[in-house]
């Protein structure tokens, strides 16, 4: 860990604290009369007169010499006094300096150009003209450098062993951090190679894959990001990636972080290769770990619950509570922060907007005043496939998560300050018309099998109108998005005999249209109109009661996710496993 502060032989033998310039160079030594002035008369050893000052001879000015000599002690000590104030702001200054030239040189960011150009909107400010941020942090399993020694691995390239969309609310009291299944199948969109080209995109594969593009020991977390907007349809604005030899340093210059496991941790766990149980690594219960203990911590898998990834991010959202809240607790002083901001940064990718040391600063200050209760954690809603081990994101659950996020909504439904947001509408216009309830359904509708597909950009929308045609007792399946997303009123489509149903069918949807086509079966493309009724955002006409471009009050998230959320003050041996086995 060369380079970290007060770490002794590691940095050229500094003493506690000192600065060294990014070559390895000290500091050079203060003019005489300056800063060695000033700390010369601070030790009370007088100033440019030289001599016997330190035991009062004749060069000393000041101090007790001086009070033996029966001279006037208050004006020599004045002078002691601001020579040593001078001096220590001198030094402050000095090493302000250098830290920064330190910091500012370790940061690396990505290529600009990698983002894609076809983003999310930004978010819009509220009342009082601040804006939420959206933060994703990445941890990198990077084979390069010094990282295969630390459990990198012998194979070339990188892969995303955490990822979090961290979404700091506009009041910037609150935030949530959402963990994103790195085995989650997921749509890639077009990213840019290493060598200026750009994939096809548009393919369904893992979500670390979107990090891995390209096969580079950096890794490509513009991918990723374009990756995270296409999937959430939320605005990143920073990206920040971390490798194993910068989280291990991050570690240490915390002098470590405090865990818990609800039983202990052998080699063979760590490397389940490995022919047999071998040492013990991390034992049972609480524990303070930094460096390559902790990153065995946040990377298992093997020996506990059922070996999922589902439990690895449990314990890295454990973790990172674990952390933020100790940062916290001791305050962010420059004492505290240098050494962990100099570890961070030496193995830190950041997107162009935080790539100098003044705005890591400026953007780490900002957050200072989230309470650790208001800072939570949560997983995106998954399953696991049953055609494979990897998994599915949940819909519309992970969809109303998205919506809560984009409505700077807390996860239990609230604004920020704690209130219930106004439903649409409600100040000066009224509200937007719901859905009648579907008339009571009969026997004879539990054979008429119907289809649902969303002819609108509202995503969940096909699921909502299968919902509401099982309440009537149809078979009713969602089928996925139609042929258009322009659809302004709801379509039901028939097949040959099939127009008594359909019949049947459309009077769940007030207004619909009644297509023959060719199917065999009855067929519904919800369109705005459906959107509208449900509070999904109005008709290309205009709706009556809501403005046009209003967005939708989001729906509620299931309790499946909200009781599974962390906060960061939870106690730090609860909700670290998943399933049983191990």
């Amino acid at each position: 860990m060369s380079g970290q502060w007060g770490e002794g032989p590691d940095r050229d033998e500094d003493a506690p604290g000192a600065v060294s310039t990014t070559g390895g160079s000290a500091v050079p030594s203060p003019r005489a009369g300056g800063r060695a002035e000033a700390r010369r008369a601070a030790q009370g050893k007088g100033g440019r007169g030289g001599g016997e000052d330190a035991k009062g001879g004749a060069g000393a000015t000041g101090g007790r010499a001086a009070a033996r000599r029966g001279g006037k002690p208050k004006r020599n000590v004045k002078k002691i006094v601001a020579w040593s104030a001078a001096g220590v702001l001198v030094l402050i200054a000095g090493a302000g300096g250098a830290i920064y030239l330190k910091l500012n040189a370790n940061i690396k960011s990505f290529d600009a150009d990698a983002i894609a150009t076809d983003r999310p909107p930004e978010a819009k400010a509220d009342a009082d003209g601040n804006k939420p941020v959206n933060i994703l942090l990445i941890g990198s399993d990077s084979r390069g450098k010094n990282n295969a020694d630390l459990g990198g691995g012998e194979d070339g390239g990188a892969r995303s062993d955490t990822t979090i969309l961290l979404h700091v609310y506009a009041d910037h009291k609150h935030a949530v951090g959402i963990s994103i299944p790195r085995n989650a199948k997921v749509p890639i969109p077009s990213c840019k190679l290493p060598n200026g080209k750009w994939t096809k995109g548009g393919g369904i594969d893992l979500f670390n894959a979107a990090f891995s593009t390209g096969g580079s020991d950096d890794g490509n977390p513009a991918c990723t990001q374009n990756t995270v907007e296409k999937i959430t349809g939320i605005r990143v604005d920073h990206t920040m990636v971390v490798d194993f030899s910068g989280f291990a340093a991050m570690t240490k210059a915390v002098n470590g972080v405090d865990v818990c496991l609800p039983q202990p941790i052998y080699e063979g766990d760590i490397n389940p290769k490995l022919p047999k149980k071998g040492a013990l690594v991390l034992p049972q219960g609480k524990q303070t770990v930094q460096g390559q203990q902790a990153l065995d911590y946040v990377r298992l898998r093997h020996g506990i619950g059922d070996g999922s990834d589902i439990g690895r991010m449990k314990r890295q959202q454990a973790f990172l509570s674990s952390l933020a809240t100790k940062i916290k607790k001791e305050g962010l002083s420059p004492t505290n922060l240098l050494p962990l901001a100099d570890a961070a940064t030496k193995s830190l990718t950041v997107d162009p907007g935080l790539d100098s040391a003044d705005k890591l600063i400026s953007f780490g200050l900002s957050l200072k005043n989230i309470d650790m209760h208001d800072l939570k954690f949560v997983t995106a809603p998954w399953r696991y496939r049953t055609q494979d081990k990897d998994l599915d994101l949940v819909q519309p659950d992970a969809n109303k998560l998205w919506d809560i996020l984009k409505a700077d909504q807390t996860i239990d439904g609230q604004n920020a300050t704690g209130q219930q947001p106004d439903a649409p509408g409600t100040q000066s216009t009224p509200a937007a018309p719901t859905t009648p309830p579907p008339p009571p359904g009969d026997a004879a509708n539990a054979s008429i099998k119907v289809s649902v597909y969303n002819g609108t950009s509202n995503n969940g929308l096909a699921g909502k109108g299968t919902e509401v045609l099982k309440g009537a007792k149809f078979n009713a399946v969602t089928a996925g998005q139609g042929p258009s997303t322009k659809y302004k009123t709801t379509t039901v489509e028939y097949g040959a005999g099939q127009k008594a149903n359909a019949e049947k069918v459309a009077a769940l949807f007030p207004g619909a249209e009644l297509s023959a086509g060719s199917g065999r079966g009855v067929s519904v493309i919800v369109g705005q109109d459906f959107a509208a009724a449900n509070g999904m955002g109005g008709t290309a006409s205009g709706t009556p009661g809501a403005a046009p471009g209003t967005p939708a009050a989001p729906q509620p998230l299931p309790t499946t996710v909200t009781n599974d959320a962390r906060s960061a003050d939870d106690d730090i041996c609860a909700n670290t496993s998943y399933g049983s086995g191990g």
